[in-house]
């Protein structure tokens, strides 16, 4: 299994044979542009409809024939827009020949701009968890701690992705509380440092969390980890 970072919550997964784009923010991504042409994907999950977890979901499924995961409302937006679409809801999830996709919930707002300039209200906050090969990853997309983080670890999970910026997001001090929940073998942290409001040190996070004995790695944009 390789994980590759490209800043903000925007992730890269292969395993098992299938390559995996979670919140697409890549050709606008603050931590540095990156042409969704070179990042070849067979699914594009997008955690909700935020312009900064959504921004190339489109591009990608058409450059590269994929299919873009969301809950059902976005779903059924990129669907209208041609794009092939798996849609799902928080508490659902779906079987493919090389594992699986839950979704989970999420504590945040769902809105897309429209070219007026309005947001419309558009399907809920989630997440993912996805397992194949023995491993179970957690994407928690954007969203405050809460208490039945402790059912999505309930059957062990390998690695978290979480959300560090505050304001919008849990900070890094509910992100602990979060690992506690959720008892993750190893936590990477997202959502941070890509805007004058999101501003956090990973590294004092990593310290914090590996003080209270839960793993954190920090990766830079464009870096890969083998797991």
């Amino acid at each position: 299994m390789k994980l590759t970072y490209f800043g903000h919550s925007c992730f890269l997964l292969e395993i098992a044979g299938t390559r995996l784009v979670f919140d697409p923010y890549l050709s606008e991504n603050p931590h540095g542009a990156v042409d969704p042409a070179t990042v070849p994907c067979d699914l594009v999950l997008c955690s909700h409809a935020h312009e900064d977890h959504t921004c190339d979901a489109l591009a990608l499924a058409r450059l590269h024939d994929a299919s873009i995961v969301a809950p059902y409302e976005l779903a059924n937006h990129f669907e209208a827009e041609g794009a092939r679409t798996i849609d799902l809801m928080p508490g659902g999830g779906i079987n493919l020949p090389w594992g699986r996709i839950d979704m989970t919930p999420a504590i945040h707002s769902s809105s897309l701009e429209l070219p007026d300039g309005q947001n419309r209200p558009m399907g809920v906050p989630s997440g993912y968890v996805i397992r194949a090969e023995s491993r179970a990853i957690y994407h928690a997309g954007d969203t405050a701690v809460f208490g039945d983080m402790r059912l999505i670890g309930r059957h062990g999970l390998d690695l978290a992705l979480l959300p560090i910026g505050d304001r919008y997001t849990m900070g890094p001090e509910d992100a602990i509380e979060a690992m506690h929940l959720l008892r993750p073998r190893l936590t990477i942290p997202m959502h941070y440092n890509t805007s004058r409001h999101l501003q956090v040190d990973p590294l004092a996070f990593a310290a914090a969390g590996s003080a209270v004995g839960h793993p954190v790695r920090v990766l830079a944009a464009g870096e890969s980890l083998e797991l």
